[in-house]
């Protein structure tokens, strides 16, 4: 077992980047025994970080407590300075290097300043910033019919935009103008942005400000959540990792957790709307900030057809799972075999530049003529240049395929540490989409401590791995790295997670 001290000198020399071989006891869920031995090594990195040349760690704190509206908190006690990154890495402003398993808020799609996005930005900023679409340039239309193409069905009219909450704003406009009607449907737990219109989509209490009329024409529906909801099963979702619930579904019965959520929905379509009139429902593929929930098969699709028959559209939020993030697909919904009527998307189509997209019908799109609507730097010359250089190299390096296979990689090594410690209640998701809870009690799934939780993440980072946090709680390790990553990158995350709850752990022996 390795001291305090020991634990403090590896992570220095960890985060700086050597290759110090570090070795930590791991404790079995059935008693404190020392298990076998894991070792870590940090995984090799050939791009050597510029010497910070800002101001100075004491100096940025200042000026952030001067001049930065203190809603936007920083992570970790004492927050990093990051000055640099590459592909999979960040460095700070002391040279340290971290292994980033989540992209910047699932943004960084393609790795940090890639070198083909480099370029493309490069090359447009030395022949034109900005026109708006007043005139006519190239770039736009080549990147939406790009982006088109990658839709199924009559997804082919595209409208720019700069971010996820404006993305989902027009898509909320679309829906209303199409269908005549006003009341939307979005999950419990769901997170669509933090505008003053897409707040009221969003139903999760900590990213909710007390504003009248906020919920205007919103119905929050039960999260039809297989771990934590009321109905919840072994075979509920599509993933290579199941939950430890049972259940007693078959073939023939399918399953039926996703039969008792859907009969809440019916009671919301019944009793809440109306006579049943619906202008849309919205879900995230995959829910992000909510903790990574899968839905049971099946759910979506049948919620999408009950949406329809009642005169609605259904808007898929792509913010997070979209472009090859899941594995299987490029988007997220295909995973739920529909196709939906409008789709949203932003953080990894531009790799980190302010672009996002709504990509629905043309007959749906006509809506929208009905009154002037414009947005100044959507589709810009630089936007759309980084959209191309984006779809370029997630085709030509492969990296849907990278990420079911090194995704699929990932959850296989966390449901191995599920065995191994009694406080990881469920690891999930598909691709590069992973969450893992962290609980207090296996059978209960009560939540793991704040300070425990915290505790595990900021070592995690001591020791040179970035990981994000979500759930209501705040006990969901989000991870959504940059979906070049690799298995040697995998098993250093692995390791280094597994090494801070063991350390953890020893303190309390």
């Amino acid at each position: 077992m390795l001291s305090k001290s020991s634990l403090v000198q590896t992570a220095r020399l960890m985060r700086h980047g050597l290759q110090q071989r570090t070795t930590t006891t791991l404790h079995s869920k059935a008693s404190p025994a020392v298990m076998p031995e894991i070792q870590t090594e940090i995984p090799e990195c050939d791009y050597q970080a510029p010497q910070y040349a800002g101001p100075s760690y004491e100096k940025v704190l200042e000026i952030r407590q001067k001049h930065i509206t203190p809603n936007i908190v920083p992570h970790f006690k004492k927050p990093l300075l990051i000055h640099s990154g590459r592909m999979q890495w960040l460095f700070d402003h002391e040279g340290r290097r971290y292994l980033d398993m989540f992209g910047g808020i699932v943004t960084v799609s393609v790795g940090h300043c890639h070198p083909k996005v480099n370029r493309a930005l490069e090359q447009q900023i030395n022949t034109l910033w900005h026109t708006t679409n007043i005139y006519l340039h190239p770039k736009i239309h080549e990147y939406a019919e790009r982006l088109a193409a990658k839709f199924p069905g009559d997804l082919k009219a595209v409208c720019f935009v700069n971010s996820g909450s404006e993305a989902n704003d027009l898509a909320m406009l679309m829906a209303r103008m199409h269908t005549g009607n006003q009341d939307i449907i979005t999950f419990r737990n769901a997170y669509h942005g933090m505008s003053p219109y897409t707040m009221g989509l969003t139903a999760l209490s900590t990213w909710r400000f007390p504003l009248p009329g906020v919920n205007n024409g919103i119905q929050h529906v039960m999260n039809p959540d297989p771990y934590l909801g009321l109905w919840g099963g072994a075979a509920c979702r599509d993933s290579p990792i199941q939950t430890d619930r049972e259940c007693e579904c078959t073939q023939e019965s399918g399953c039926q957790a996703g039969a008792r959520y859907y009969e809440q929905l019916e009671e919301v379509f019944k009793y809440s709307l109306p006579r049943g009139r619906v202008a849309a429902m919205f879900a995230e593929s995959i829910q992000g900030v909510g903790g990574t929930v899968q839905y049971p098969k099946g759910y979506i699709k049948k919620a999408a057809e009950l949406v329809r028959a009642n005169g609605g559209v259904f808007i898929a939020d792509e913010v997070q799972t979209g472009f090859g993030r899941t594995g299987d697909h490029f988007w997220g919904f295909e995973g739920h075999d529909f196709i939906p009527d409008i789709v949203t998307m932003a953080k990894g189509i531009g790799n980190g530049f302010p672009l996002a997209a709504v990509v629905t019908t043309p007959k749906i799109a006509a809506s929208l003529g009905q009154a002037l609507h414009f947005n100044t730097y959507g589709g810009n010359p630089m936007a759309s240049a980084v959209g191309i250089s984006v779809l370029d190299v997630i085709e030509e390096e492969k990296l849907q395929k990278n990420s079911l296979e090194v995704g699929s990689y990932f959850l296989k090594s966390l449901s191995e540490l599920r065995e191994r410690f009694e406080i990881i209640g469920d690891v999930r998701g598909k691709g590069l989409m992973i969450g893992v809870e962290l609980v207090s009690d296996r059978a209960t799934r009560a939540p793991l401590s704040a300070p425990h939780v915290l505790e595990i993440w900021e070592t995690c980072k001591d020791m040179g791995v970035l990981f994000g946090r979500g759930g209501l709680n705040g006990n969901v390790f989000r991870i959504k790295p940059p979906m070049c990553i690799t298995k040697t990158d995998v098993k250093f995350a692995v390791d280094t997670l597994a090494n801070a709850i063991t350390a953890a752990a020893n303190k309390k022996l």
